[in-house]
């Protein structure tokens, strides 16, 4: 049994961890404790047993969470992975050891992410990646994970999916997921208008799908997706969660900030580009697999304090201008030597 609640980025992260652990081990059952609203993201691996968990309306306080724990035991789990490592999931974790389950935690490197992101005595270091911080809590219980063995489980399309698609033969399709939960990861809009542009012009054969969800998202890719209507289609709130993944699945290649959209792209060996803005990758949240030439970040001699933040909520004074060092042309031009 294994706890991961949010946010989706991380658990998405946790997909290929999982499915390598099941291909490993084909006779083992994997109950996956998180939000109803991820389980979508789990289809694929049939050994999976996904419990939802409403954390916000029910299981609230100590008394909710050991509750919570007498349900999960029913499932008669072997072992406890706690791939979160929050209050909720250590008092988890402290009800089942007390039973007499083994448990296993994620390192999440709070220390040494700390020295990465200070403006002063900085550690500039790529830190070991959260798939593998993954990887080692289910290690540490005797299971061997090598994720260079992963292989992805590729969705089957709906009859509505499989008809949007037949407008894109034989034509490549880009996503663009501009949105991300903090400004400090956001490239600006404008210049995400720019990079479509541009790869309208350069590409006749290129079609744009455009990701987001919320009113407020949907409204701003409203405005992008009136660059060109026949080769730009906005998708928010046109298909399910569900469906949405499919649709990912069969993407050429994905532009997202760091944020979710990559990291289910690249759950589908879906090639990622990621604009980085005050966090780094070296923090370990690159999409699985993707090579750093994909990686796109501000320039750091221009900006030496970077990154400044793990999850790109916090900056310093001035970084707000370091966009103005990815021209649109440069990520354009990674795009289509990526496709």
């Amino acid at each position: 049994m294994l706890f991961r609640f949010s946010a989706m980025g991380d658990v998405a992260m946790t997909v290929p961890v999982v499915k390598v652990l099941a291909d490993s081990y084909p006779d083992m059952e994997i109950i996956v404790v998180s939000r109803p609203f991820f389980k979508p993201v789990f289809n694929g691996i049939p050994q999976v047993k996904y419990v939802g968990i409403d954390l916000k309306n029910n299981y609230k306080g100590v008394g909710g969470l050991y509750r919570l724990f007498l349900e999960l035991k029913k499932y008669n789990p072997h072992v406890i992975a706690d791939l979160h490592d929050v209050l909720r999931t250590k008092i988890l974790r402290f009800f089942f050891g007390m039973a007499g389950y083994r448990v296993a935690v994620i390192d999440k490197g709070r220390k040494e992410k700390k020295a990465l992101t200070r403006s002063q005595n900085k550690v500039f270091k790529a830190l070991t990646s959260t798939h593998e911080r993954y990887a080692d809590v289910f290690r540490k219980l005797g299971y061997q994970i090598d994720l260079n063995r992963y292989t992805p489980a590729v969705p089957d399309l709906s009859p509505q999916v499989s008809l949007f698609f037949e407008n894109f033969k034989n034509q490549k399709i880009v996503g663009i997921a501009p949105f991300a939960a903090h400004a400090g990861k956001e490239y600006p809009l404008k210049k995400t208008a720019e990079v479509i542009s541009l790869l309208l012009q350069k590409d006749k054969t290129i079609h744009i799908l455009l990701f987001g969800g919320g009113n407020r998202e949907k409204e701003r890719l409203d405005e992008l997706e009136k660059i060109d209507r026949n080769r730009v289609v906005n998708l928010a709130g046109v298909f399910s969660f569900e469906e949405e993944l499919q649709v990912i699945s069969r993407l050429d290649a994905m532009l997202s900030m760091d944020s979710a959209n990559g990291h289910l792209a690249s759950m589908y060996a879906v090639p990622v580009i990621s604009i980085w803005g005050v966090t780094h990758p070296h923090a370990g949240f690159v999409p699985l697999a993707q090579p750093a030439e994909n990686q796109i970040t501000p320039d750091l001699k221009v900006f030496p304090q970077l990154p400044t933040s793990v999850y790109g909520n916090k900056t310093f004074e001035g970084y707000q201008k370091i966009w103005e060092t990815i021209e649109p042309e440069f990520i354009t031009q990674r795009i289509l030597q990526t496709i």
